[in-house]
């Protein structure tokens, strides 16, 4: 059966085509905060784990992944091809109140989970408010003497 021509279908598909970039469409991300951390969940079924690069540098996060082709057969006729392969990569810019040397990265399920502290000088504190009394208090005659 033949497909219905369809001039709206076929350039917005053109169009999406052409804009969609694997960075974008390969590793969708969910960011949070939990407590006193950040949390990423990114998204990468079927990258093999030891292809996952993490690094930060001048406070840009970067993940790195590679996903190969299923097939690497020469005699394989693909009918549909929707998955993309190759290496992709996602940057986060991170504040200067994070602890850098405290990030950890686990792959489970296809997910990169990425914990991200806050550093403890930027976590909220409770300061206490000292009381004195009234006659606690030094007169400006006594600082003189």
């Amino acid at each position: 059966m033949a497909a219905k021509f369809d001039p709206i279908r076929d350039l917005d598909r053109f169009f999406s085509d052409i804009t969609r970039t694997p960075n974008s469409t390969a590793l969708p991300m969910d960011l949070y905060r939990d407590g006193d951390a950040f949390v990423a969940r990114i998204d990468m079924p079927g990258v093999d784990p030891s292809s996952i690069d993490v690094d930060v540098q001048d406070r840009t996060l970067t993940v790195r992944a590679e996903r190969t082709a299923s097939t690497e057969s020469s005699e394989v006729q693909w009918l549909s091809r929707e998955r993309p392969t190759g290496t992709f990569a996602r940057q986060l810019t991170l504040g200067n109140r994070i602890a850098l040397d405290q990030i950890t990265a686990a792959y489970e399920d296809g997910v990169l989970l990425l914990t991200i502290p806050v550093a403890e000088e930027a976590k909220p504190r409770k300061i206490s408010v000292n009381h004195t009394q009234r006659g606690d208090v030094i007169s400006s005659d006594e600082t003189q003497a």
